[in-house]
């Protein structure tokens, strides 16, 4: 029987099971937070970057969950340095086009800070004489780093990146660096 589990990424924790990089590093990764044989993650998140990850032991579903012809969304909440004005957020809904091509259009709007938000350990870099605001953005692609990409993009860096959705499934309250059984559902399409 498979199983699929939801997993709350903390930063700074590598997106896979051993750290393939120089030896002798000691970079956290998930199997310091999970102990469960035979599950792997259906998609990356960037070691810089927070939250929602799903693992599973179902082929099918995580190629499902991670190929990009089936336009699975994704949703962030963003953390961005400046408060982008409507031409900013008009380029991010149209798509932009970044150094490996064009990008589809992204779902946004600015929120306030998400309720029940964690601290980051280390917190971000924060600029006395610079604001900083809150959007939300949902995509249907996967490119390596492209939210941040986006964001910068449009001249507002992100400071902090959090994933808090992958198609039905949700954050929801799952502290950082704990997992839960995910509810069993069927992806359409």
């Amino acid at each position: 029987m498979s199983r699929t589990i939801l997993f709350n990424k903390p930063f700074g924790v590598l997106p896979q099971f051993t750290d393939r990089g120089t030896e002798g590093s000691a970079r956290p990764t998930l199997s310091d937070h999970i102990d469960l044989p035979g599950v792997y993650p259906a998609g990356r998140l960037d070691r810089d970057s927070e939250g929602l990850m799903v693992l599973t032991s179902d082929g099918r579903l995580q190629a499902r969950i991670s190929h990009p012809k089936f336009k699975l969304p994704k949703r962030y909440w963003a953390q961005v340095e400046g408060t982008p004005d409507e031409a900013a957020l008009k380029a991010l809904r149209e798509g932009v086009t970044l150094k490996d091509g064009p990008t589809r259009p992204a779902k946004l709007q600015r929120i306030e800070e998400p309720a029940g938000l964690w601290p980051r350990n280390p917190p971000i870099r924060v600029r006395q004489s610079v604001p900083d605001c809150w959007i939300a953005l949902e995509i249907t692609e996967g490119r390596n780093r492209q939210v941040r990409r986006m964001c910068a993009h449009v001249g507002h860096p992100c400071l902090r990146l959090i994933r808090a959705a992958i198609g039905p499934w949700e954050l929801g309250d799952l502290s950082p660096g704990a997992w839960r059984d995910a509810p069993q559902v069927r992806l359409t399409r």
